[in-house]
């Protein structure tokens, strides 16, 4: 019986208009249309089965990530199935130290994005072959296993792999205990929902309530555009939260570190429960600045960190007190396995970046693995939620009274439907289609730049 390969690496530049009511507004991404460059791994496999994986980005130069994922497809298309999924640490060790595709890095960038979508679609592929929610499959794997996955390749100084097994081993009574208080209960939630920038005064507090209604206890609030009007912004919401739930804020990257300083000094009276991105996610010793100085608010980063060692020296360098991973920033699931025994290491909290197109459905797999076989915690641990984009995956986030509910469906939870891959396929889709011809204005972000492309 011929061995079954690899068949195909099939992309789509998938664009949600979401810049038309400002879902998802901040003080660096005014005007965002959520979008995913998504691919598809088929296979000559009897049982049909696919694998589905995406980079997220916020409109144009989707494109852009879109003609990254095709690049790999010469390094992926003819492999041998069996032979990839029974050595996943290998297949992403392949791509990642390719030796002339690190030149565009190395690990970092577009191509390190790229690479995570090809990866994260491997695990959807073989998540539902082994009929496991990726969570499971990963907390059912031995500690040698999980170790075998990993690239300790300039980690060592902070995390060998003697250190890691130690932590896997440690965690595995209670393993079976702490999967059922999942599937029970779920993962805490919190939600951004209330908190983009674009938002009136009205919108925010009603959003608001409508957050502690559904028992959330902690919300988040985006500032850094003007520090009055922050100022004024988290009144209300502190004023409709009371004082006893948490709200962070995030400056998406905003300021300078004496800004932050500054700024952070002003909304403290409101007691931000964590700063998050405050500087640029490449400033290790700006970030370790901007924590010492504002001592008890936490910092929190890690939305657009690049790879597991910029996590490293934020972690040695005391920078950070909340690490939040992107579970298609960096090199996929293998890469997001190391940087949660780093955390671990370290004895920081992990509270994910989610939100955008997918990012909540991913994400929530790696903190339940996280809390079953790395860490056993989840006090003061949240995943971030935003109530958008969710009815166009076909195993979709949901949170009920404030928790994620623990997904049982095989894989990794990254596909959408055929229906939703037609309308906003761009610019082609229903979605896009007529766009430009409502009055002659330009309705979107994605419209205003096509209009300036062509005069």
């Amino acid at each position: 019986m011929p061995d079954e390969v690899v068949t195909g690496l099939t992309t789509h530049d998938i664009r949600f208009p979401t810049s038309r009511t400002l879902d998802g507004s901040d003080a660096m991404n005014p005007d965002p249309d959520y979008s995913a460059a998504y691919l598809v791994l088929g296979t000559d496999s009897e049982d049909g089965l696919e694998g589905h994986g995406f980079a997220f980005t916020i409109g144009r130069g989707n494109e852009v990530q879109r003609a990254a994922i095709e690049a790999l497809a010469p390094m992926v298309v003819g492999l041998s199935l069996p032979a990839e999924l029974a050595d996943m640490g290998g297949f992403a060790k392949r791509l990642v130290h390719d030796s002339q595709l690190r030149w565009l890095g190395p690990e970092k960038g577009i191509m390190h994005m790229a690479i995570a979508a090809v990866v994260n679609a491997m695990w959807d592929l073989k998540a539902k072959r082994e009929g496991k929610p990726l969570w499971r499959l990963l907390a059912e794997s031995s500690p040698e296993q999980l170790v075998d996955l990993l690239d300790f390749r300039y980690l060592t100084d902070a995390l060998t792999p003697a250190e890691a097994l130690h932590i896997l081993r440690a965690a595995e009574p209670g393993r079976a205990e702490r999967a059922a208080r999942l599937l029970r209960r779920g993962y805490p939630a919190y939600t951004t929902t209330p908190g983009w920038l674009g938002y009136d005064d009205a919108k925010l507090t009603r959003l608001c309530r409508e957050a502690l209604a559904a028992g959330y206890t902690q919300i988040k609030l985006k500032v850094g555009a003007d520090l009055a009007d922050d100022v004024r912004r988290l009144r209300l919401a502190r004023e409709v939260c009371g004082p006893d739930v948490r709200i962070a804020i995030d400056a998406n990257q905003r300021w300078d570190v004496d800004d932050a300083v500054r700024w952070m000094r002003e909304l403290a009276p409101f007691d931000p429960w964590w700063i998050e991105e405050p500087t640029s996610p490449d400033d290790v010793l700006g970030h370790a600045a901007i924590a010492r100085a504002i001592a008890p608010i936490k910092v929190a980063t890690g939305e657009h960190v690049q790879n597991r060692i910029v996590f490293k020296q934020l972690l040695q360098a005391r920078a950070l007190s909340v690490l939040q991973i992107d579970a298609a920033r960096v090199g996929g699931v293998n890469e997001n396995v190391a940087i949660l025994l780093l955390a671990a290491k370290f004895g920081v909290p992990v509270c994910p970046h989610a939100g955008g197109v997918g990012l909540c459905e991913l994400v929530r797999h790696l903190s339940m693995f996280d809390y079953v076989a790395v860490s056993g915690v989840i006090d003061d641990r949240v995943i971030e939620y935003v109530d958008h984009l969710h009815e166009h995956f076909v195993d979709p986030a949901v949170v009920r009274d404030g928790h994620y509910v623990t997904p049982t469906m095989p894989g990794f939870s990254a596909a959408m439907y055929p229906e939703s891959i037609a309308a906003y396929r761009y610019p082609d889709g229903s979605a896009w289609a007529g766009a430009m011809t409502i009055g002659g204005t330009a309705t979107t972000s994605q419209d205003r730049g096509r209009r300036s492309w062509s005069g």
